[in-house]
């Protein structure tokens, strides 16, 4: 069986963010991951993972203005200094936390801005980043989302993250390779997966259609999860799904279809 981790960001939201950690643990999660903790304290959460024995696997560099619908900001031009900073405060949560990986969301191309100058910025910033946090011995990660749930993100699919990896150049920068959102874009999962198991350090999950746990869409999730173990693939795997009907009462795909 994979290693799951509760995405705190999507599960357990009927309880408060701090009271989820708790949650987390009596549903026999020892890993967690969320998209941001900038909301908080370092020290606040570190308490909490300390609290329940957890492991912090992962969160994301800061994204820019998420409420107003920013999704990422390394591949915009006049955002690098503002990119470079947030490498740092992420540096510095991740320190106090003991975060495994984080992952950066490359952001939505603007209309006023050509593809190759955003493209530039971004193997320019992933540098920058691959860099800063391999001083600190923690893999960069990058990860393609589907068009459909985030028209013109900038990074769609297996391919082009190979592609910017190798644009790149650093031996510091990895795949995120989340199901769902291939899912959408691709399709072909499991070989997709082998052929590029060397540079995929954390793996997502949700099905397809509505984003809800394993087991309520058209994603063969019982044979994927068992080639996961029979592939020997030894990361995280992170819950980020939206539960259905609460977050405790799905949870039985778990042993459902990973057992």
């Amino acid at each position: 069986m994979p290693k799951f981790a509760a995405n705190l960001t999507m599960l357990f939201n009927e309880l408060h963010f701090l009271d989820r950690f708790g949650a987390a643990s009596r549903a026999g999660f020892k890993g967690v991951e969320f998209l941001f903790p900038y909301d908080f304290e370092a020290d606040q959460l570190a308490e909490k993972l300390h609290q329940y024995q957890l492991e912090m696997v992962l969160h994301n560099l800061p994204a820019g203005q998420w409420a107003a619908g920013e999704r990422g900001i390394a591949c915009l031009p006049d955002r690098v200094g503002e990119f470079e900073q947030g490498v740092e405060n992420a540096l510095r949560y991740a320190k106090v936390l003991g975060t495994r990986r984080i992952n950066c969301l490359v952001g939505i191309l603007p209309s006023n801005v050509e593809r190759a100058k955003a493209q530039d910025t971004l193997v320019r910033n992933l540098k920058f980043a691959a860099a800063a946090l391999k001083k600190a011995g923690i893999p960069l990660l990058i990860e393609p989302i589907n068009t459909f749930d985030i028209p013109g993100f900038f990074l769609s699919g297996t391919r082009q993250g190979l592609e910017l990896i190798e644009a790149v150049g650093s031996d510091n920068l990895f795949l995120q390779y989340d199901i769902y959102h291939m899912q959408r874009m691709e399709g072909e999962l499991a070989n997709t997966i082998k052929a590029n198991q060397s540079v995929i350090k954390h793996i997502q999950l949700a099905d397809n259609p509505g984003r809800f746990e394993p087991g309520t869409g058209e994603i063969n999730y019982r044979y994927l999860l068992n080639y996961l173990d029979q592939i020997g693939y030894d990361g995280w795997v992170g819950c980020e799904y939206k539960p259905q009907n609460g977050t405790e009462e799905g949870l039985g795909w778990i042993q459902k279809l990973a057992a």
